[in-house]
């Protein structure tokens, strides 16, 4: 498999795909716009389009790949949908937990399910798990998450659409930022992105800062006030 694009991981892994927006940030989601790409290319696993599939044969991609990598879940859907069948869920972290070797990044919005499974769960060290916060409406996401016992706990704040003043960051580990890409982008403000980073530097928390977004993210790049925030959370 090739080497992912986003910047804070290594590897994709999409067990399932496919979902359904829930809230602001998902109003011009990439995963269903590269999603039409993909059918139109005519892979079988995207061949129903956006709805919600799982596929079990992707179950043993991971136990294939013997070099350590960090891998995100589900990039192109959401673990814990409210579709997604209980029994599937524990497939998938069935396997994060056999694969010791790798490191497994999953990212949520939807924390109300994440709340009604995560205790029937097997959270190893080597899964890490993060919600999207991309304004200061959907804040209560950081307070399920921090239930939840896993060992690296991270806010995916992409795509910020809002200033988020007083973020609560009591035991996160992690926080990483970045502006809204493609055609229909909404804007970003330097400032917002600046008073996230300061929040984390005075709790002493790595911040990685993505990318500025908009038409076109490669022009646009990542330099924030002329540096290029890559921090990662240290393993122990």
């Amino acid at each position: 498999m090739k080497p992912s694009k986003i910047e804070w991981t290594e590897s994709t892994w999409n067990p399932s795909t496919g979902c359904t927006k829930i809230s602001s940030g998902c109003a011009n989601c990439y995963a269903e716009v590269m999603t039409r790409r993909l059918k139109a290319m005519g892979l079988e696993k995207y061949k129903d389009g956006f709805n919600l599939a799982w596929h079990y044969k992707e179950l043993q991609i991971p136990y294939t790949w013997k070099k350590p990598r960090m891998i995100f879940v589900n990039s192109m859907s959401d673990l814990f949908h409210e579709d997604m069948p209980f029994d599937f869920i524990k497939a998938v972290f069935k396997v994060m937990n056999d694969c010791s070797q790798h490191t497994f990044q999953v990212l949520t919005k939807r924390t109300d399910i994440l709340e009604k499974y995560y205790t029937l769960l097997d959270w190893t060290p080597n899964i890490w798990m993060g919600v999207t916060v991309e304004s200061d409406k959907v804040v209560s996401r950081i307070d399920s998450l921090r239930k939840v016992p896993a060992f690296i706990k991270f806010l995916s704040i992409e795509p910020l659409i809002s200033a988020i003043p007083n973020l609560n960051l009591l035991n996160i580990d992690w926080v990483i930022v970045g502006g809204e890409s493609g055609q229909k982008s909404r804007p970003i403000k330097e400032e917002w992105v600046v008073d996230i980073k300061n929040q984390c530097e005075q709790k002493q928390i790595p911040f990685f800062f993505k990318q500025w977004g908009g038409k076109n993210k490669k022009v646009s790049g990542k330099l924030l006030q002329g540096k290029i925030y890559c921090q990662m959370p240290e393993l122990v």
